[in-house]
């Protein structure tokens, strides 16, 4: 058997080449950043939960302020979710990112454009005297041009994946909002709850003071007590009536700022919280899980790995411009002098036929840029690293305030009795001559200041639970918000 020798021209090799790198990428794979955290939590993890490395139920997690037990919280917080504007706008970033995603993935089939055109044209021709006469024709064409660029070496494959990564990123930063919003709709609900408490034990306080300042008036005009008594009592008054207004505004204040999270005008909630109600305790206890499962858990860690691995492929999509760009271009249609008549066979043309583009030379654009997405790489990751380093930061001071506030609770909550039984005894010595006012007076202000300070505790309770929740990352689930089938958007890139 014989063998013939095929001599193969530099621009086929060249094609042979092209076609050979097809199905590569250019550019880094993305790789997972690894990030170091502590094996446990700190000790006062116990004040939350005995066993601190057990892991968080992921209900629990997700819906955590039903926990509370307060129906009205239940409802407000569900109303966030559907009604907040800032959300809203979180979720037509996901939107506009899968868009984005589609424009990039376009790329991958043939662009196909429709022409027409008419022209009317008048040409220069030499008559049979010498003289110049123009010669008027009109001419038709219609069809279409088509352009193919062949990804050889993975340029559009890694601005979609790109594209992807950032739809993901946009996915983590709806989760993101969403964990604030809980998380602020709880506090500002128990700081409400909180200002209503401490208005009633302000007109609880003022109401005994103002019998106590009666009183005194009466022992006055019977010659048992001095004006200073009379003064101090009156001035006591006045001082506990000054903190209502106070604490009416704030109260009202927290109510308009509650309506807003909801999406609502300010004064939508008045009525609806009018009706006082004590501040929700905290659960008994709280699964703070491992320190590791807070990086899978955290919308804003989860986010900034998306950006690494958008950074990551944008890196190839920089070095592709390297390389040269093989493009299959074709048009067809029919053209000639007559409109009526211009769709017939001999009328037709066509063409078809590869396309090499190289851009030789830059000024240095191409390898700036490709230097300028490997530091945008670099940039993302030490914001991942930072990201992880504030959410350990967050749930250490989440542990440690609520371990701490608790300690100060059952002190207050011990002063709050003993100033109790301090202003019972005071007033009944007083009232029996067998003591003077200073002591009553000191008593009560004890008394006002301990049970105010006890209220602000039972929030400061609450509160550390909420931020100790959105430090976990609680308040989404994977539910939430699912990603469309890639098969669907692959079927709209195509459109």
């Amino acid at each position: 058997m014989g063998f013939h020798r095929v001599q193969i021209g530099g621009r086929t090799r060249l094609l042979l080449v092209l076609l050979a790198c097809a199905g590569c990428s250019v550019g880094p794979n993305f790789r997972p950043p690894q990030a170091e955290v502590p094996e446990n939590w700190p000790t006062v993890a116990n004040a939350v939960r005995p066993q601190p490395e057990q892991s968080p139920a992921e209900a629990e997690l997700a819906q955590w302020w039903t926990q509370f037990k307060d129906p009205l919280l239940d409802k407000l917080i569900t109303e966030a979710l559907a009604g907040n504007l800032t959300l809203k706008q979180a979720e037509l970033s996901i939107l506009q990112a899968r868009a984005n995603r589609g424009i990039a993935a376009s790329s991958f089939w043939p662009q196909i454009s429709k022409n027409s055109q008419y022209q009317y044209s008048r040409t220069p021709a030499k008559g049979a005297n010498g003289n110049t006469l123009g010669k008027i024709a009109g001419f038709f064409q219609t069809g279409f041009d088509a352009a193919w660029e062949i990804d050889i070496f993975g340029g559009t494959r890694r601005n979609v994946e790109a594209a992807t990564a950032d739809i993901e990123a946009s996915i983590e930063d709806r989760r993101d909002v969403l964990v604030t919003l809980v998380a602020e709709v709880g506090s500002d609900y128990i700081a409400y709850r909180s200002f209503q408490s401490e208005l009633q034990i302000a007109r609880t306080n003022l109401a005994g003071q103002q019998k106590t300042a009666d009183l005194t008036n009466q022992r006055f005009r019977g010659g048992i007590v001095t004006a200073l008594d009379v003064a101090n009592s009156q001035a006591q008054v006045a001082t506990t009536k000054a903190q209502i207004p106070v604490l009416e505004t704030a109260a009202q204040q927290m109510s308009y700022s509650l309506a807003i999270l909801l999406g609502r005008e300010p004064t939508a909630l008045d009525a609806e919280l009018k009706a006082g109600a004590p501040v929700p305790p905290p659960p008994p206890a709280i699964p703070v899980g491992l320190p590791s499962e807070l990086l899978r858990r955290r919308p804003d860690i989860r986010r900034a790995e998306a950006q690494i691995h958008a950074a990551t492929a944008r890196i190839g999509v920089a070095e592709a411009d390297l390389f040269p760009k093989l493009s299959l271009t074709g048009g067809g249609g029919f053209q000639g002098p007559k409109g009526p008549s211009l769709v017939t066979w001999a009328n037709r043309f066509w063409n078809i036929g590869p396309a090499v583009n190289w851009q030789a030379f830059s000024g240095g654009r191409i390898r700036s840029n490709i230097k300028l997405q490997k530091t945008l790489e670099q940039e993302s990751l030490l914001a991942y690293r930072q990201a992880v380093l504030t959410a350990l930061q967050d749930v250490d001071n989440a542990l440690v305030a609520y371990a701490g506030e608790k300690e100060h609770h059952q002190a207050l909550a011990e002063a709050v009795s003993a100033n109790q039984q301090a202003v019972d005894l005071s007033l009944k010595l007083y009232s029996e001559g067998k003591t003077d006012f200073l002591n009553v007076l000191t008593a009560q202000q004890a008394l006002y200041l301990a049970q105010d300070a006890l209220a602000q505790s039972d929030r400061n309770l609450s509160t550390d639970i909420v931020a100790l929740y959105k430090a976990l990352g609680g308040g989404w689930s994977e539910a939430d918000l699912e990603n469309p089938d890639r098969g669907t958007e692959q079927k709209e890139d195509k459109k």
